[in-house]
């Protein structure tokens, strides 16, 4: 069969390519992970297009991996069986904006950056930040999260409704637009997550939220990882409405002052951030600080202008590619676990242990306010013993996270890297997950192999 011709039968020639060199760019994401080119790339502009693309694939059993720009950590867009990579570039618009419902709808394709560009001259923003500058299709087909997550919630809390293209090209909607419904299964909450497992978003419906009057952030330093966290838990426990509280032990410190050029002291240190009205949020700063204090901070600075705030943020956005800058030839491996928030120190100070006994080089960090937290590393892939080191440490913190009533995976997603602990931590619902899929992707051709391993 002549992909080429076949596709290009259903769009224009313009859209659609065999170009080596975009073929290796999705064939790859930013993971550690084995790439593999698919057959074609294509480029639709439509629903309507998306469709004519799925129903030709499902007939002829080809095989679809959707994707955004490559920014996730599990191998989520790797098109291991070959076929159509479906690239959403060109569905990149904000279709409406609906300021008095906080609504806005947009394109698969559109960057977080360029939907809170938009949004900002209606004095609104999409909260959802997990540093990359991902697609929003693609951070609902992870069920991204990120640094706001402790006060504004998950992608999964932000999708309202949405249009999605089934594997035999049927084109559906689910959701509304309403606040709440009681009204039949709630579809959206299945495919936010699903990895384009289940079916191909072309239009998203999302919460958005008025710009704070005021946000303050900063950093407190502590003597030890459990004084930070238990800090953290003592700030959510006292009901102060913190918008971001990020933990980066001495490790990331070290490597955050690298790559800034910054002098911070290397202690375990907790990345925060208020938001709300200029009278209230001051004494929310100063009731964190009298808690830390209380914790042994012994640092506990806070800046209230935009640009130095704004410079605080992006480097710790950044600071996973400060561990590849210092790495030369090396990749990252990111393990990403949640624990109940109960569990959180015991689990952090567990993954300090097996990474010191591992002998390998990682740091501690994550968005510790909702009990997410991440291990990164860097791995040669032509080292088979480190590699192996590095599996092993991962598979560790893994089953210590699931020992401890907590999940894989926090916000990454399963991909390829952790299909393999599905069964493990669902038990007999992941035999209600592979019904389902198999009921709507009956010919498994969207994203093959990606949660479903076995």
């Amino acid at each position: 069969m002549n992909l080429v011709k076949e596709m290009t039968m259903l769009l224009s020639e313009d859209q659609v390519s065999i170009n080596r060199t975009i073929l290796e760019q999705h064939s790859k994401d930013e993971s550690y992970h084995r790439p593999a080119s698919p057959d074609i790339v294509v480029f639709p502009k439509t629903a309507e297009e998306v469709s004519k693309i799925l129903s030709f694939a499902y007939e002829n059993e080809i095989p679809v991996v959707p994707f955004g720009l490559g920014t996730s950590l599990e191998g989520h867009a790797i098109p291991y069986s070959g076929g159509i990579s479906i690239d959403f570039q060109l569905m990149n618009q904000v279709l409406e904006v609906s300021p008095d419902d906080f609504l806005v709808r947009v394109q698969p394709g559109i960057t977080r950056s360029q939907l809170n560009k938009e949004l900002k001259k209606h004095g609104l923003f999409f909260t959802v930040d997990p540093g990359a500058d991902a697609t929003i299709g693609g951070m609902a087909a992870t069920n991204a999260s990120g640094t706001t997550s402790v006060r504004y919630g998950i992608m999964r809390d932000q999708v309202r409704e949405m249009e999605v293209v089934l594997a035999d090209g049927r084109i559906i909607r689910a959701g509304s637009k309403s606040a709440k419904s009681s009204s039949g299964l709630h579809l959206p909450g299945l495919f936010v997550g699903s990895e384009g497992t289940l079916g191909v978003f072309t239009e998203l419906t999302l919460r958005v939220y008025g710009i704070p009057e005021a946000i303050i952030a900063g950093r407190a330093i502590f003597p030890s990882l459990e004084k930070a966290v238990q800090t953290v838990f003592d700030i959510l426990s006292a009901g102060i409405p913190v918008a971001r509280i990020e933990l980066l032990d001495e490790f990331s410190v070290n490597q955050f002052n690298k790559f800034n050029h910054a002098e911070f002291e290397e202690k375990p240190t907790l990345f925060m951030e208020f938001h709300g009205n200029k009278e209230g949020i001051q004494y929310d700063v100063d009731f964190a600080g009298t808690l830390a204090l209380d914790n042994d901070c012994f640092e506990f600075l806070f800046e209230k202008e935009t640009k130095k705030r704004n410079e605080l943020w992006e480097a710790r956005h950044n600071l996973a590619y400060a561990f590849v800058h210092h790495s030369p030839g090396k990749k990252l491996m990111v393990t990403d676990v949640c624990v109940p928030l109960s569990k959180l120190a015991e689990a952090i100070l567990d993954a300090r242990k097996e990474i010191d006994l591992s002998g390998l080089s990682a740091a501690i960090l994550g968005h510790v306010g909702d009990g997410n937290y991440h291990v990164i590393l860097t791995v040669d892939h032509s080292d088979a013993e480190e590699m192996d080191r590095a599996e092993k440490l991962n598979a560790k913190l893994v089953d210590r996270a699931l020992e401890l009533g907590g999940t894989c995976t926090g916000e990454h997603g399963v991909g390829v890297g952790k299909a393999k602990y599905q069964r493990k931590e669902h038990g007999a619902a992941y035999e209600v997950m592979k019904a389902l899929k198999k009921t709507l992707d009956e010919k498994n051709i969207l994203n093959p192999g990606k949660i479903f391993a076995d």
